[in-house]
């Protein structure tokens, strides 16, 4: 049931948007060298054609077909080569070790699996290698815009800094805002924000 709604979530939403990367991972990203990242719950590839167009090699994990066939005709229409993976990041079992950058965008899973792809993603990353975690923040339920209505998918940059391994080296984690276009005017939609770095071998 949940990968239909997606599937019928991201049929309503192939209209052009979410083709641009998101501005936190730009800001994050841009000043690391490239080298294999993984994008997990990539959507569209959004996050996931940034990076490679930037000499990342990358695989992105969805389990949405919709989404991932959008994805691969965006990165054939810019010839650009990813490693596409249709699975449920949830269940699905990274290579140990293999990867310098893991992205978690906006991935809204109650806290259980949440914390089941945080320790996968963080398996994932080589030495030194950085994980990027980016989502609704509680707090947007009742003081920001958008997201997801529920707050049992929602959660605090102090929750995923708390859920990763003691060896991780927490760089950054903040309450962030983005600014939203609205039949008001613009708002802040509020995101929570963790950078780690796995410690050097």
């Amino acid at each position: 049931m949940k990968r239909e709604r997606w599937n019928e979530k991201w049929l309503e939403r192939l209209d052009g948007r979410y083709s641009e990367p998101n501005r936190f991972l730009v800001a994050e990203v841009e000043n690391l060298k490239p080298g294999r990242a993984l994008d997990l719950a990539c959507g569209v590839g959004r996050n996931t054609l940034w990076l490679a167009e930037r000499g990342w090699r990358v695989t992105a994990v969805d389990y949405s077909e919709v989404a991932l066939a959008e994805a691969r005709r965006r990165a054939a229409e810019r010839r650009l080569d990813v490693d596409w993976v249709l699975a449920d990041v949830t269940e699905w079992d990274p290579v140990a070790g293999e990867y310098d950058l893991v992205c978690v965008m906006y991935l809204q899973v109650p806290a259980l699996d949440r914390r089941a792809v945080l320790g996968c993603a963080v398996r994932a990353l080589a030495p030194g290698g950085t994980l990027l975690v980016v989502g609704h923040h509680l707090r947007n339920l009742a003081e920001g815009v958008g997201g997801p209505s529920s707050p049992d998918v929602l959660f605090t940059a102090e929750d995923v800094a708390a859920e990763l391994p003691r060896d991780m080296w927490v760089e950054r984690a903040d309450t962030v805002l983005r600014p939203v276009e609205t039949e008001e005017g613009m708002r802040d939609a509020i995101d929570a924000l963790v950078r780690a770095r796995r410690p050097d071998a």
